[in-house]
């Protein structure tokens, strides 16, 4: 009778095995679970309509080439910060409080100051919550492909 007590035990740590595929990234020591915005579709659409983000949260947008970078809060209704990475995924650039716009297209742009490959959005303060200076590190968990 004692082996099926475990059963229960082993059905909760295979189902929490199933949470670790998703995609997560690494700055300063805290964790992001990120959703991927990989194609011209994914990143337009971005973080559009969505009324909140959990705290440790983000999307995490991959483009095909390093190059200045410009993203605007069309239809967006959360603030975030917007960080920009380098090929290297070193910090390069920093949006922090962008406030929502429901502008449509008289959203202002907010440029990155440096070319970047990989745009992080996260909840506005988490920036300076971790205290981010420029040359941070981000560091992919398994899942994200990796693209130079």
């Amino acid at each position: 009778m004692r082996r099926f007590a475990l059963l229960p035990f082993i059905a909760m740590l295979i189902s929490g095995c199933a949470g670790a595929s998703q995609p997560w990234v690494e700055l300063s020591g805290q964790r992001y679970s990120v959703e991927l915005a990989q194609d011209d579709a994914a990143r337009a659409r971005g973080l559009m309509f969505r009324d909140a983000m959990e705290e440790t949260h983000g999307m995490l947008f991959i483009h095909d080439v390093q190059a200045p970078q410009a993203y605007w809060m069309k239809n967006t209704k959360i603030p975030l910060d917007i960080l920009y990475f380098d090929d290297e995924r070193k910090l390069v650039s920093q949006q922090r409080d962008v406030p929502p716009c429901s502008l449509g297209d008289g959203c202002p742009p907010y440029p990155s100051s440096a070319p970047a490959r990989y745009v992080l959005e996260l909840n506005a303060g988490q920036a300076e919550k971790l205290k981010l200076q420029d040359g941070a590190q981000l560091i992919f968990g398994p899942g994200i492909p990796a693209t130079k």
